[in-house]
């Protein structure tokens, strides 16, 4: 599913305008983005956790020359699963 079959399901859904579901969904997106810029959790009970991890640097190869390359260290999204997400996906 992409973002315009998720605003389509939802506008059927709960009979809103798809231009009022999908102002929804981007300033939902757009929150989530902000808070992790800023280093915060964006958690919601039962769905799931979004945060950042660091990742350390570390010793790669470049798959054209085989020469040996470092890449940096990186701060990346992640997202945890919650029970009720998980539950509902077995």
């Amino acid at each position: 599913m992409n973002k315009n079959e998720l605003v389509t399901n939802i506008s059927e859904k709960s009979g809103l305008t798809k231009k009022d579901v999908e102002a929804v969904v981007n300033g939902v997106i757009d929150e989530i983005t902000a808070a992790l810029k800023d280093g915060d959790k964006v958690q919601f009970v039962g769905f799931g956790t979004f945060e950042t991890r660091e990742r350390a640097s570390r010793t790669g190869r470049n798959p054209q020359t085989g020469k040996e390359i470092t890449i940096p260290a990186s701060t990346v999204p992640a997202f945890k699963a919650g029970n009720k997400l998980k539950e509902a996906v077995k």
